[in-house]
């Protein structure tokens, strides 16, 4: 062994040097160079940091560094995400998206264009005007459609989504609220009386009822008993002609 190399090193490193730090690393750590002003430093990491990706060799496990215009990789080929400026795109970063994508500011990628979708039209409202629906012969109805699917930055913009057209009407009065409640609660208090002037005829009936049978049974107790008729046959005595 060099005598610069150390068999007893700290960090993960299985073994190393005062100068240049680990040589090697302990099993499924991966062994990366650091560089520090002039000098390179070696370390020893459970994964490889921004910028590198890992490789599994049977005696070492290295980090490697991706392309300059890529954050973090897979592969040196394969980049899963882009340094500031760059649009990622199947694995590979690009300063401006192919034709039929665009560029998506928020995820730094390159995506499929959306384009707006819309509903279908629906039925034409009634004939209204300011509000109503009497006390006038033109006015307006609309229609609307809904939007199912908001447009891409590139993508075809949404169209107008209510449409108004004149209308024509039968003219007609409005009944005023005040008036329509007024019916309303002089048809209730009206039915509320009637009521009332059945439930009080109803009273006298039974009460004139009751009258008449007390009437009645006063006469019946006031009225004298009439005598029960002697039985003529039993009054005439039997005459003994035998004298």
């Amino acid at each position: 062994v060099h005598p610069n190399v150390s068999q007893g090193c700290q960090g993960g490193c299985a073994t190393c040097s005062d100068y240049n730090g680990c040589l090697s690393c302990k099993p499924r750590l991966f062994f990366v160079l650091e560089r520090i002003g002039m000098k390179q430093i070696g370390v020893c990491l459970s994964s490889c940091p921004s910028g590198y990706y890992g490789t599994r060799y049977p005696d070492i496990n290295k980090c490697a560094k991706c392309k300059a215009d890529c954050d973090t990789c897979f592969t040196r080929n394969f980049c899963t995400k882009c340094k500031s400026g760059f649009y990622l795109y199947s694995g590979k970063c690009l300063e401006k998206c192919p034709d039929g994508l665009e560029a998506n500011n928020h995820t730094m990628e390159c995506t499929s264009i959306v384009h707006c979708e819309t509903s279908e039209w629906s039925p034409w409202s009634p004939c209204m005007k300011k509000g109503k629906t009497c006390g006038f012969k033109r006015g307006n109805e609309v229609r609307v459609k809904e939007i199912i699917q908001h447009p891409s930055a590139r993508g075809n913009p949404c169209p107008a989504t209510a449409e108004s057209r004149k209308c024509i009407v039968q003219r007609k009065r409005c009944q005023k609220e005040g008036k329509g409640k007024k019916n309303r609660e002089e048809k209730r208090k009206k039915s509320n009386k009637d009521e009332s002037k059945e439930t009080r005829q109803e009273s006298k009936g039974r009460a004139a009822r009751r009258q008449n049978r007390e009437q009645r049974e006063n006469n019946n107790k006031m009225q004298p008993k009439k005598r029960k008729a002697p039985n003529k046959e039993q009054d005439l005595a039997p005459v003994d002609t035998a004298h």
